[in-house]
């Protein structure tokens, strides 16, 4: 069983005598403290409050996926002398990861951290999905429906911002919100055809294109957006998939179609 206690950004001496009566009633086995890495210095403060108080057991340390890259949990381990356990990287349950001391490191310096990466594609993507995906592309038949099955595993992933930190050289980029709101529309429409439409979208006339606007809640436009990016990634596979694909194709502007 996990009891949530109350969260505070500041320690006062009722919250402190709460938690102590709380301690004594429950007698719990593991105390552990969430902390947020964005506040900084007093996120050490506020863990060096609690374990005098309390004698936690380990922190957790959230936000992670945030501009804040986790030099706290440094610091909180030499001031507290208690291990970080957990930390989050997104708002989802499975969104919480093991602490490794190693790869937050990697993190902190700005060189990513592959092996996370990896072990979080590994959870969700299927072998055999994989290779029927590969398939597919080879022999041009990748279509819509597969498009919103690999849309779906990026989401399984996490956040783009937690994704982002991952990949080793990546730049920072300040706002992901925008790119986020894209994805759920794209998928939206999508999921707004048929499964026919999905997989021939060259039969998506004007009424067609009417009635998928409106069951997601867009406009036609950004429907024919989608097609005509969906057409350069067709072309971009096929290019891969030939070896033929010319070095630094990409959108209009340097962005990928998606």
């Amino acid at each position: 069983m996990i009891v949530d206690t109350a969260g505070r950004l500041h320690v006062d001496e009722t919250l402190m005598e709460e938690l102590k009566e709380l301690k004594k009633a429950i007698k719990p086995q593991e105390i552990l403290l969430v902390v947020d890495a964005m506040i900084g210095q007093d996120a050490v403060n506020l863990a060096e409050s609690f374990n005098n108080a309390l004698s936690v057991d380990g922190v957790i340390l959230t936000k992670l996926d945030g501009d804040t890259r986790g030099g706290a949990a440094l610091s909180i381990k030499a001031v507290v002398g208690k291990p970080i356990k957990f930390i989050g990287v997104g708002e989802k349950l499975n969104d919480i990861e093991i602490f490794h001391p190693d790869r937050l490191v990697s993190r902190i310096l700005g060189m990513g951290d592959v092996v996370s990466l990896v072990e979080k594609a590994q959870e969700v993507i299927d072998e055999n999905e994989a290779k029927s995906l590969e398939e597919k592309i080879k022999s041009q038949k990748f279509d819509l429906n597969d498009f919103l099955k690999q849309l779906q595993t990026i989401k399984r992933l996490g956040s783009l911002g937690g994704i982002l930190k991952l990949i080793p050289g990546m730049p920072k980029i300040d706002d992901l919100a925008p790119a986020e709101k894209e994805m759920k529309k794209v998928e939206a429409i999508i999921q707004s055809m048929t499964k026919e439409e999905r997989k021939k979208p060259d039969i998506l006339k004007a009424s067609r294109k009417i009635r998928i606007a409106k069951g997601s809640g867009t406009e036609v436009s950004d429907v024919n957006k989608l097609l005509k990016q969906f057409d350069q990634m067709k072309s971009m596979m096929k290019m891969f998939s030939s070896g033929k694909m010319p070095m630094g194709l990409m959108g209009k502007g340097g962005k990928f179609p998606f």
